[in-house]
């Protein structure tokens, strides 16, 4: 069995782990770019449906995750096709000058920091979990976070096409009891969307605006499947002081920012450090309290 083998040899399951994360980044790089895309012509073609404007194009009438896969991959300048050695995470970036070969354009230094991000995350799930279910899960929650994280920053959008199969997941995996029983999972699937709901309708009737969206909601929900109702309030602060923070640095910094701040990265964040060090944060406030 393959996890057997990566038991026996950590360094291989350690540099494996690393290695495919850096690849997955490389294809969440497409996942945020198009995702968003395919999903909004995909309104715009249902909207002009409903209202009988025209007949759907195929183009358009393509479901957004299989729009994922097409076309090509290219040049977001020129639009020329990429060649193979182009899509080598992080070694094309660094081989091209950070250029297009084509157009000689700047091509975005977002595209590695994902990729190298993705594995460095990656390496951590996989050092701190070991080679096992819970390290394979792990890893796999870190990439769907990954890719909801900068659709977010980016669009202020969390996906139902990847905060509800990410929720069900959970669930799933949590019938096998590898994170936490599926009674925790179901709860807190439920206090993970309800909570945010209630802040939600709370703020809004208090002041008449929207505070956040109800993508917010199905991710929490999500986080609550995969880890239990126990790890919610921790994950919610965490991802509380994570946003306070990257505020007062781009405060300071006098950087202009945007009243409407995403909250999903931050949950991610939340997420994220929960499955590090859950035990160890919980560990250390019930030593201060």
């Amino acid at each position: 069995m393959l996890l057997q083998q990566f038991q026996d040899c950590p360094a291989l399951w350690l540099s494996s782990a690393a290695f495919l994360s850096l690849l997955i980044g490389s294809f969440l790089n497409v996942v945020i770019l198009r995702l968003p895309k395919a999903m909004e012509h995909q309104w715009k073609q249902e909207c002009r449906m409903l209202l009988a404007l025209d007949e759907p194009s195929e183009s358009l009438t393509r479901p957004a995750l299989a729009a994922i896969a097409w076309p090509n991959s290219h040049c977001p300048s020129c639009k020329t096709p990429l060649k193979a050695w182009h899509n080598i995470p992080l070694i094309s970036y660094l081989l091209l000058k950070g250029r297009c070969e084509f157009c000689n354009l700047p091509i975005s230094p977002r595209y590695p920091m994902v990729e190298l991000l993705t594995a460095v995350l990656g390496l951590a799930v996989a050092w701190v979990l070991g080679p096992n279910w819970q390290g394979v899960a792990g890893l796999v929650l870190v990439y769907i976070l990954v890719a909801m994280a900068f659709i977010d920053l980016d669009h202020k959008l969390l996906p139902d096409q990847l905060t509800l199969p990410l929720m069900w997941l959970g669930l799933a995996i949590n019938a096998l009891g590898i994170f936490t029983s599926l009674q925790d999972a179901f709860w807190g699937a439920v206090a993970g969307y309800m909570s945010l709901w209630l802040v939600y309708w709370g703020f809004r009737l208090a002041t008449g605006k929207h505070g956040m969206g109800y993508g917010d909601f199905k991710l929490l929900a999500a986080l609550g499947a995969w880890m239990g109702w126990q790890a919610l309030p921790m994950i919610v602060l965490m991802a509380a002081v994570a946003g306070i923070v990257v505020g007062l640095v781009l405060r300071l910094r006098k950087t202009p920012t945007d009243p409407q701040m995403p909250f999903g990265p931050y949950l991610a964040v939340g997420g994220l450090a929960y499955l590090l060090c859950g035990q160890q944060i919980w560990g250390l406030f019930n030593a201060v309290f």
